[in-house]
């Protein structure tokens, strides 16, 4: 057993692409928590698939693609925040018409220069090509993103459960919104390198959906999403070298195993114990289904 976890450690790409994954797993599995309360889980994925267009624009003027795909995630949600705030058009129409529109020009940017671009890399990431660098730039934007995290994270919980609340308290919603947005964008850039556009999106969902079935509490969210996330991220790794397959896939497949096993057997809210308790409960209690809302703190 010894064997079977230090062997791969001696390798130093799989010491690279355990760096990255843990560290772009942390703070998506965080952002993911206010993402899944809020609803924006929709606006992760739009802005995932947006930043195509500046990941080939900065592999063709060869500069590094995280500058590029900043650049266009910082585009995708002004224009979001443009059109839902100066038309009748509603925020989930919004969104699938700007990221459609913008995944759409990188998909034709790359037909355009098919020799010059490893669309597979871009979409799916290449957790094992890492190099030095690429593990420094990603721990620096992981780093800045938990920062802001870490010390915004009470103002951030009373936007996501009471807008009105948080105003009336002095706090501003749409500064905090803007600020939850831009740390959606430099998440996704730090992740993309680690699983690509479209496999980026899981990573912001499923940590936080698995830590919500888990319990009722925020600050407890905020602790189980990211240690689970960890855990499948570092169980993904290894599983990929040891079978051969692609890093990013595997790592995402380990996360939605943890969470099929909440979402079946969740202390609360797990499908197969609520089973249980309705059976084991008095005839007259089984009509009641238990219901649970995270509380802030």
């Amino acid at each position: 057993m010894i064997d079977v976890l230090i062997e791969p450690l001696q390798y130093g790409f799989m010491q690279r692409a355990l760096l990255v994954a843990v560290a772009a797993t942390i703070v998506c599995a965080l952002l993911s928590c206010w993402l899944v309360l809020i609803g924006w889980s929709l606006m992760g994925d739009a802005v995932s698939h947006a930043v195509l267009p500046g990941v080939v624009l900065a592999y063709l003027v060869g500069v590094p693609f995280a500058l590029g795909a900043l650049v266009f995630a910082g585009i995708a949600v002004a224009l979001i925040w443009l059109v839902r705030g100066t038309s009748r058009v509603k925020e989930d129409a919004t969104i699938g018409i700007v990221f459609t529109t913008l995944f759409a020009l990188g998909v034709v940017l790359i037909s355009k220069n098919p020799s010059q671009i490893d669309l597979h890399h871009v979409l799916f990431g290449n957790l094992l090509g890492l190099a030095t660098g690429d593990v420094w730039q990603v721990s620096i934007l992981a780093a800045v993103v938990l920062a802001v995290l870490v010390a915004k994270r009470r103002d951030l919980t009373l936007f996501a459960f009471d807008r009105v609340q948080a105003h009336t308290l002095g706090l501003s919603p749409a500064a905090l919104s803007a600020l939850l947005l831009s740390l959606l964008a430099v998440t996704i850039v730090s992740a993309l390198q680690a699983v690509g556009v479209i496999l980026v999106v899981a990573m912001l969902i499923i940590p936080g959906a698995t830590a919500y079935l888990l319990t009722d509490r925020m600050a407890r969210m905020l602790v189980i999403a990211p240690v689970l996330a960890v855990i499948a991220s570092v169980v993904g790794v290894y599983t990929s070298y040891y079978t051969d397959a692609a890093t990013g896939g595997v790592v995402v497949l380990a996360q939605a195993v943890v969470f099929t096993l909440a979402y079946l057997f969740a202390p609360r809210q797990g499908v197969i114990t609520r089973l249980v308790m309705r059976r084991r409960a008095p005839e007259g209690e089984r009509t009641s289904e238990p219901t649970e809302s995270v509380i802030p703190g």
